[in-house]
Parts: structure tokens; C-alpha cells; sequence
């Protein structure tokens, strides 16, 4: 181990005015002992709480945290990503400030990379969150797997650390929506994983919602996956021909039973209504990768800063 080298520790937070203090001094404690130089970026995505205001107060009292704060809340997709191209150390951590990812397995990244890891991610083996929701992320990796492409490590929200050449290929990179899940799939780097339980929340009320979780899903499929794209093509061609050799059994039955056959308005509606269903989950479907299409050709810069201290 040498004083050398340079240790950059993100942490991305929006509205953690609770947990900034706390994930500064953990990280802090850490370093004193380990013997790397180090700086702490925090990136905030534009809170609407005392943030700011505590992370300036962390500043002024040491040169190794720096910010960023951005113009508005850019999402929890973009500014991350933004703020590993910002750091200039050997190697990135990244770590939520939320404190459900514990700092404590740091010296364990350093020790993997030291080894030669040039990603090493943390996955959680247990979970204190609500059980439901981590069922819901299994069962979302699981599907993950069915349909990529790709494959990415389960249950790893990204907590890790990244070499610096890890990092100068994504500042190669042209991605306005990098999921960064995917990225770490695509790049193909050696990985390593270190298992850890992950905590409750210490302060504050997360903002994940339904929603940011089921754009993170979708951007990941979509970004990683045709087979979507080509199950809708498969399922529209034999659903055309069930429907012409069932048209064509109802002629013939027609034909041949003329007084007898009664077509029917039940068969026909639920027909109907079967297949404009298939069709406006196909359209969505469709929509999403056009989705996608449009947020690349747009080409807008991942975040656009406010202002930025000690850098």
C-alpha cells in the first residue's frame, strides 16, 4: 500500500440533510487509518432541504470534500454517473449517503483492487428493506437475465468501486441515460463482489418511488435487449395465423352447417378485445425503445452545474 495513491469516494445525495454528516465522517475514519490520500465528492442533485448548507459547512472545515450542485434534479441515473467523470483518484467509490450501504466494507473494495479487481461491486446478501420489495428485485434480475443480452450482477445497486481506467472508458462514452448496471455489463472488466447485509435507512425518507424504479428496469432492458422487440414480431405472426385457420374453421363450419352454426357475438368480442390489448402492449413496448432512440439523438449533457467548491 502506498500514500500515493489517490482514493475519490462519490456520493451522490438529494435531500439527505440527515445523512451527509454521518457518511462523511464514517468515510473519513476509514481513510485516517488506511494510509490513501483521498477527497469526497458529493454531488447534489438540487435538494430542496438544509443539503447544501451542510455539505458547504463540511467544506469549509476540510479541503478533501468537494461539490457539486447541480442546476435541478437531473435524476438519479444521470448526475451519479456525472460525478464518476469528475473524479480524478486511481480508483472511485461510490457509496449512497443514505448509510443503507455500509462504508465499513470499503477497506474490503481496496483490498480486492489492490488484487487487481478493476470493478469490484458490492451485492447485498440480505437486505433489512420491506421483503416484498427484495422479492421484487430477484425476480427483476431473474427476468434480466431471461431477456439481456448481457449479463449484470444481482442485487449490486451500483455501491462499488471503479479503477481509473474503468472510469476513462466511460468518459469515452456517449450515453445522455447511462444505466450504469448495464455499462459495467457492457464494458466487460474483470469483477469482483463483495457481499454485505444492507441497513434501514438512518435519517430521511428515501425518494425512490414506483416510478424511478420502473425507469431504471425498463432503461435497462430496452438499452441491453432486442428479444422484446423480436417476441412482439414472433407473437404478431402467430397470432395472425391462429386467427386465419380460426377464420377459416368458422367458414367452413359456416359452409357446411349453415342453419345450425351460430357464430356468435361473445367469441368475436373477446377476440377483439384479446388482441387490442396485445396490440397497445406492443405499441408501449415499441414506444419505449423510440423512447430511447429519441433521448440518445437528443445528445443533452448529463447534468448542468450550479457551482462546485474546493475542486
Amino acid at each position: 500500500m502506498t500514500k500515493s495513491k489517490l482514493i475519490s469516494v462519490l456520493t451522490p445525495c438529494y435531500n439527505e440533510e440527515g445523512n451527509v454528516e454521518g457518511i462523511y465522517l464514517s468515510v473519513k475514519e476509514i481513510f485516517q487509518k488506511s494510509g490513501y490520500e483521498y477527497e469526497h465528492i458529493f454531488i447534489d442533485n438540487s435538494s430542496k432541504d438544509n443539503t447544501v448548507a451542510q455539505l458547504k459547512k463540511l467544506a469549509g472545515l476540510d479541503k478533501n470534500v468537494k461539490i457539486i450542485v447541480n442546476v435541478k434534479n437531473f435524476g438519479w441515473i444521470r448526475s451519479p454517473f456525472y460525478g464518476l467523470l469528475q473524479a480524478r483518484g486511481d480508483a472511485v467509490i461510490l457509496i449512497a449517503a443514505d448509510m443503507q450501504d455500509p462504508p465499513s466494507v470499503i477497506p474490503d473494495f481496496l483490498k480486492r483492487w489492490e488484487g487487481g479487481c478493476k470493478i469490484v461491486l458490492g451485492v447485498k446478501s440480505k437486505s433489512k428493506e420491506f421483503p416484498p420489495m427484495y422479492l421484487v428485485r430477484s425476480i427483476y434480475y431473474k427476468l434480466y437475465k431471461l431477456l439481456s443480452e448481457n449479463e449484470i450482477v444481482e442485487h449490486s445497486s451500483g455501491f462499488g468501486l471503479y479503477d481509473r481506467k474503468v472510469i476513462e472508458v466511460f468518459r469515452g462514452l456517449n450515453e445522455p441515460y447511462p444505466y450504469l448496471k448495464s455499462i459495467i455489463s457492457e464494458i466487460g472488466f474483470g469483477k469482483c463482489v463483495v457481499e454485505y447485509t444492507q441497513e434501514n435507512r438512518k435519517s430521511g425518507i428515501s425518494s425512490s418511488n414506483f416510478y424511478r424504479l420502473y425507469d431504471a428496469a425498463i432503461s435497462g432492458i430496452t438499452s441491453d435487449s432486442r428479444v422484446l422487440i423480436r417476441i412482439a414480431t414472433m407473437f404478431g405472426f402467430a397470432a395472425s395465423a391462429v386467427s386465419l385457420l380460426i377464420a377459416f374453421i368458422y367458414l367452413l363450419l359456416k359452409i357446411i352447417l349453415w342453419e345450425r352454426f351460430q357464430l356468435g357475438i361473445a367469441s368475436i368480442a373477446i377476440g377483439v378485445f384479446f388482441f387490442a390489448s396485445v396490440q397497445l402492449f406492443f405499441i408501449g413496448l415499441i414506444g419505449e425503445y423510440v423512447g430511447a432512440i429519441l433521448t440518445q439523438v437528443k445528445n443533452r449533457p448529463l447534468v448542468i452545474e450550479k457551482e462546485r467548491i474546493n475542486f
